[in-house]
């Protein structure tokens, strides 16, 4: 039988991360292809004992075991705000909470409530993969802005802003970008919020890595600054609990946040209430600054390893970010040669690293970039891998 697809998915690719991980199978592979916390990153025992909590409560049993509400669980959704108010000073009574399957789906709710199939948004290019594929299965076509060593290119931004029709959205991850591990400049984020004000349109900021800063100064998200209720902030737990708990927020205006809910009730109903009720009850019993610390020193540690082993032996073979948080560093061939040739030279050489090509808003773009993660591999797995990495690259 000849199956027809609808014209949303029909030319959807599969993400080159997902499609990677499938030689990761082969235990001799190192990978610097994933975009995972690290599992030294997990409270385990503080979350088997908040299970232990639960099912030893009747009460508690059934409520985890039940379906919620859309919105949220109620306590998940205030500490939440009262979170988001201490850290990142989003106190706007105009805006509203709801709790969502991971910040992917936050993304991928945002769009549908915000776009029609034909529209446009502007992202910062490269970057993240899930983001475009979401919008692309929406219908709606990404449109990628250069990204500088302290942002989007705000004249760029605004040259597109000014050609393109039925801009809905601009798309930033600002703190310790996936893929490139940058972070915007307060000026640019200031800019940012002015273009948008401009030419009316909303803006999209995404911040699952914005609480892993493991050097330099906090920088104000551009969610804070926002006077006319034009941000739709995304968040998530993923980077800072568990990511395979899929529990993520968005923060935004509550005309906003109630067609979020109804698209989320066609959805998946509600986010997955075990998991909602572990997070409220680490964030009211335990010390969740005190466990990101210890995940701050953590990466501080793996990404100083990884640049020194990369300063030593690739230096003079490719350019590459130094990031002051999150989990990425980006790689640049210093000729602008295409990289997907080096990463499937690495792959044979059981590096796996993720090509640039898979970050870019235009599906059939070469780059001369490729990705590299710090948080999963070992200290030893990092400095063989940067020794394949330099081989490759003088092969060439």
């Amino acid at each position: 039988m000849d199956y027809s697809f609808s014209d949303n998915i029909r030319d959807l690719k599969p993400s080159a991360i997902r499609e990677i991980f499938k030689s990761l199978s082969d235990p001799s592979v190192i990978s610097f292809a994933a975009g995972n916390p690290s599992p030294e990153s997990f409270p385990k025992e503080e979350m088997a004992e908040i299970s232990a909590k639960i099912f030893s409560d009747s009460a508690l049993v059934s409520k985890a075991l039940q379906y919620g509400i859309t919105e949220g669980d109620a306590l998940l959704r205030k500490l939440v705000r009262e979170r988001l108010a201490e850290k990142f000073s989003l106190k706007n009574e105009g805006d509203d909470l709801i709790i969502v399957t991971g910040g992917q789906q936050g993304l991928d709710l945002s769009c549908k409530v915000t776009c029609n199939p034909g529209d446009v948004i502007l992202c910062e290019e490269p970057t993240f993969i899930g983001a475009l594929n979401s919008f692309r299965a929406s219908g709606v076509r990404p449109v990628g802005i250069p990204l500088s060593s302290d942002g989007i290119d705000t004249n760029a931004l605004e040259e597109a802003l000014k050609r393109e029709k039925n801009v809905r959205l601009i798309y930033v991850i600002p703190t310790f970008q996936n893929p490139t591990g940058l972070t915007t400049s307060l000026e640019k984020r200031k800019k940012i919020l002015e273009l948008a004000s401009k030419y009316n349109v909303l803006i999209l900021e995404d911040n699952p890595y914005g609480e892993l800063r493991f050097a330099g100064e906090e920088v104000p998200t551009i969610k804070s600054m926002d006077t006319e209720g034009r941000v739709i902030y995304c968040g998530s737990f993923s980077k800072i609990l568990s990511a395979g708990m899929r529990v993520g927020f968005v923060l935004a205006p509550a005309a906003i946040t109630q067609k979020i809910v109804v698209a989320k009730q066609v959805n998946d109903v509600h986010t997955n209430v075990f998991f909602q009720m572990i997070c409220a009850e680490y964030m009211q019993h335990y010390d969740l600054d005190a466990h990101i610390a210890k995940t701050r020193a953590l990466y501080r540690r793996k990404c100083t390893h990884m640049l020194s082993c990369l300063d030593r032996y690739v230096g003079n073979l490719a350019e590459y970010t130094r990031p002051e948080g999150g989990l990425f560093i980006w790689c640049n061939t210093r000729d602008a040669s295409p990289s997907k040739p080096i990463v499937q030279a690495c792959l044979k050489e059981k590096l796996a690293v993720v090509p640039g090509e898979a970050f870019l808003c235009d599906t059939e773009a070469q780059s001369n970039g490729f990705r590299l993660n710090y948080s999963m591999p070992s200290d030893e797995q990092i400095e063989q891998g940067a020794k394949i990495l330099a081989d490759v690259l003088k092969a060439r």
